[in-house]
């Protein structure tokens, strides 16, 4: 069984309920979330909901399945909470037989796309799934291993603002070499702000790319689109994809495509445009250069909503941050509240290395090492606008 931190308050809570003939209101988060709906066993694992508060009222709610984020509730320009993320109400939502989601995941090993799920290292070729038009998307399944958005982390929840998640991913693990041990750490900041700080080792060379999958709207509206979500990227290039989706190679500059946000503009603005790269990604589905250059006090993006005067801030130490617009959300999917999940309704922001980085030694290599650590940072601070 993995271990989870709040073991203990939950089976005191069901108890009390058997107590009073099950009659006991569920105790709800601030985002209206049962714990209980949460605690079940995947794959022999247990699961749960562990929730981070600060003393500003921010609450985000956060379970050990896939490591994922299912609700964050911040406040808008009148004061009232809003919930600003995709997610689902229950943790068999989220299991692989129900919904084949990325919503909220810690993804690994590699995030984002390895070109026909092969790569060469140190000379051997090494075979991953196939599971995105031939490549191999955010580390894969079906090869005996379901991707880390699909398996339970062990959970240690530190205090009220600090949530650790780990898991190890033996060697051979959907193809990819060495037993990785990596761990994410999920802290809740006085200034509303989510800090994720990712760590990694292996005993056999390998590479590796983390990131988080939120789908975000800060309407607190999923059922409003975000096209009208106003959005600035501190990139001057990004790296252009085929019709598969698969990086290229060239880093392209921004300048007159549509993919220049150094000028905040609303999402929707181009997303239609007649252009190839976003007919070939059928809108926003792309790898941002960023300017910052590793330095994650500098802000790689801001996205803003001007109904509630939201701002959602990125800080990485990453290279790259892939934007996607939630062009394949087709309605087939119903999240919290019952509410349908359309085309278009989040924006992810995902930190990152370049997409199929170990087919293109050009790119900051993502190889690690035996002896070394692997370290991602990312952080995702929430205001209001003036």
């Amino acid at each position: 069984m993995k271990k989870t931190g709040i073991c203990l308050p939950v089976a005191a809570m069901l108890a009390l309920c058997a107590c009073n003939g099950g009659k006991e209101a569920p105790q709800l988060t601030l985002s209206g979330l049962d714990p209980q709906k949460f605690v079940a066993e995947y794959d022999g694992d247990s699961t749960a909901l562990y929730t981070l508060k600060n003393d500003k009222g921010m609450e985000v709610c956060i379970t050990n399945f896939g490591g994922r984020i299912v609700s964050i509730m911040v406040p808008d320009r009148d004061g009232k909470m809003i919930d600003v993320v995709l997610g689902f109400d229950s943790i068999q939502a989220y299991f692989p037989e129900i919904n084949g989601s990325d919503f909220g995941a810690a993804i690994g090993r590699y995030a984002n796309r390895i070109n026909q799920g092969r790569f060469v290292l140190d000379g051997d070729t090494m075979k991953l799934p196939q599971n995105n038009y031939g490549h191999c998307l955010h580390g894969g399944t079906d090869m005996g291993t379901k991707g880390w958005q699909y398996r339970v982390y062990d959970a240690n929840q530190l205090n009220d603002t600090t949530l650790q998640l780990s898991i190890v991913s033996p060697d051979g693990d959907n193809g990819f070499p060495g037993e990785v041990k990596a761990t994410v750490t999920y802290t809740l900041t006085s200034d509303n702000a989510i800090d994720l700080a990712y760590s990694a080792t292996t005993d056999k060379k390998t590479i590796i790319n983390l990131t988080n999958h939120s789908y975000f709207n800060l309407s607190g509206n999923p059922e409003k689109p975000i096209t009208d979500e106003v959005l600035w990227v501190n990139a001057d290039g990004f790296t252009p994809v085929d019709s598969t989706f698969m990086t290229t190679g060239e880093i392209v500059a921004v300048e007159n495509t549509p993919m220049d946000f150094r000028t905040a503009k609303a999402i929707g603005q181009d997303i239609e445009a007649d252009d190839i790269q976003i007919h070939n990604a059928n809108g926003y589905d792309h790898n941002f250069v960023l300017n910052t250059a590793g330095n994650d006090s500098e802000v790689a993006l801001r996205l803003t909503d001007p109904t509630t005067g939201v701002v959602l801030e990125m800080l990485t130490d990453e290279p790259g941050v892939q934007i996607y617009t939630g062009n394949f959300l087709d309605g087939t999917v119903t999240g919290k509240k019952g509410i349908t999940y359309n085309q278009r309704v989040a924006v992810c922001f995902e930190s990152q290395h370049y997409p199929d980085s170990p087919n293109k030694p050009q790119w900051p290599s993502v190889v690690l090492n035996p002896g070394e650590t692997y370290t991602s940072h990312c952080i995702y601070r929430f205001s209001v606008a003036e």
